[in-house]
């Protein structure tokens, strides 16, 4: 079933007939921005308030797990059910995880709040971004994108401080009480404006494999983020976590291949363009994590500053990314994705090789250009290449294709983490913090981001030109059934 009904193929800003829709997208994204980036400024004031130094960094490790785990799921049952439901169920249990969160008493339960908030979250990520590949055909999406790219930038300068704001005058509560009026705001626009016509049939739903795909994953996530801190690699812990979680993610490609309807499906990864786009998500994930943890650190331990000048290095790397992300549909439509993702992993390649010059007299202005660079690279390689892996299925399947090539970017974000983390461990030891010995450190990681920069380069040349048929035949915006609003 073919396009929007009624719609013009030129309406497409916030004022336009689909312009609601979109806006109900931005707000749903913006829960999920602001959430990432607003906590980190309040953990001080939390831990104060409620204790819990040593088991703080499990506020952010159970959302991250959370979240990447759900989000394959939801990601079916966008394709069983439609999109509306999910993102409405996603919208709702973040606000009752926000909720909890805000009145949470103690440390550990606020962690156990964190979860489903996570949870909430992965339901949100993968529904708005198929609900944009759903209602804009591949060269609308090339002006939409600079909207929700805009929601990112803003984010990224909005979350820290709201969250320093709340926690120095009102209350760290705050950061999670704003989210009220906000879900309720984006769920009644879903609710009024958006629409659509699903064939629901008698939808079947892989029990079994959708538990033991959650079960591994959180495992092999699990063993991946604690591992080398929790618990040391070699040890019966770490190899339990990590053999357990391989053997039921065996167990699922197994049970997947007899399924009726599987949850995730298994042509995903024969389908060169979706392994392509998928390993680059990947590298993604590992790269700006690795960046994210030890951008700050090196800033202040190694270069002497304040976490206020600390947290202006790496957000250049967040502001560069969706300025950069804005401005890749005209790229991609003049030149394709092949050479969009080019360009954007040898820009990612130049900021990585910049970063190997810094050393203990270097300065805040370099290290927060060579952050630029690497975010622009960032937005012209990330969104690109979702784009391309979502114009190459239609409606039924574009659910699991988006989700899973989310899920990817988390788990390169939990592997690129415990990487890097072994790499510091190894180099600066467990005493005190040694500027010379963090310095070393920090280069080496510098040199693993490096190398996954070159790696993409060769993903990036692997995508096949056939991708581009999308954007020479205008892929429509909505097939095999029909969305509306």
């Amino acid at each position: 079933m073919g396009r929007l009904a009624g719609v013009s193929a030129n309406s497409i800003g916030l004022r336009s007939e689909r312009g609601p829709v979109l806006a109900a997208v931005m707000l749903s994204t913006a829960l999920v921005a602001i959430d990432a980036t607003i906590i980190a400024t309040a953990v001080p004031s939390i831990v104060k308030d409620i204790g819990g130094f040593t088991e703080f960094p499990w506020l952010f490790s159970i959302y991250l797990l959370a979240q990447a785990v759900s989000v394959p799921i939801y990601g079916k049952l966008n394709d069983l059910f439609g999109r509306k439901p999910v993102v409405l169920w996603g919208i709702g249990l973040f606000l009752v995880g926000s909720i909890m969160c805000g009145v949470a008493w103690a440390i550990w339960p606020l962690i156990a709040f964190r979860l489903v908030q996570g949870l909430g979250a992965g339901a949100i990520m993968p529904t708005t971004i198929t609900i944009v590949g759903d209602l804009y055909s591949v060269r609308e999406r090339a002006r939409v994108q600079g909207y929700v790219a805009s929601v990112w930038g803003i984010a990224s300068v909005v979350g820290p401080t709201l969250g320093g704001v709340f926690s120095e005058y009102l209350s760290w509560r705050w950061i999670f009480f704003v989210n009220i009026p906000l879900c309720l705001l984006a769920a009644a626009m879903f609710v009024r404006r958006f629409h659509e016509r699903v064939e629901r049939g008698h939808p079947v739903i892989d029990y079994t494999g959708a538990t033991l795909l959650a079960a591994g994953l959180a495992l092999v996530v699990l063993g991946a983020l604690e591992g080398g801190q929790a618990w040391a690699w070699d040890s019966p812990a770490g190899i339990a976590v990590l053999t357990l979680g391989a053997a039921l993610l065996v167990a699922f490609a197994v049970v997947e291949r007899r399924a009726a309807s599987p949850v995730l499906p298994l042509w995903v990864f024969r389908r060169r363009l979706l392994v392509t786009s998928g390993l680059i998500s990947v590298g993604v994930g590992a790269i700006l994590f690795g960046l994210t943890s030890y951008v700050p650190t090196y800033a202040q331990d190694v270069l002497g500053t304040g976490p206020l000048v600390a947290g202006f290095a790496l957000a250049t790397l967040t502001l560069g990314w969706p300025i950069a992300g804005s401005q890749a549909g005209r790229v991609y439509l003049r030149l394709g994705f092949r050479w969009c993702a080019l360009i954007g992993t040898m820009l990612v390649l130049a900021g990585c090789a910049l970063l190997l010059l810094l050393g203990r007299t270097s300065g805040v202005p370099m290290v927060a250009t060579d952050c630029l660079v690497i975010g622009l690279g960032m937005g012209l390689t990330a969104s690109p290449t979702l784009i391309a892996a979502q114009s190459s299925v239609g409606w039924a399947d574009r659910g699991v294709v988006t989700a899973g090539n989310l899920f990817l970017r988390s788990l390169g974000s939990a592997v690129g983490v415990a990487v890097f983390g072994a790499i510091a461990n190894a180099t600066v030891g467990g005493g005190p913090v040694d500027p010379a010995a963090l310095t070393v450190a920090v280069h080496r990681i510098f040199v693993g981001i490096a190398l996954i920069a070159i790696a993409l380069i060769a993903l990036a040349l692997l995508i096949p030109r056939s991708a581009d048929v999308a954007i020479t035949e205008g892929a429509p915006a909505a097939t095999d059934k029909q969305a509306r609003i």
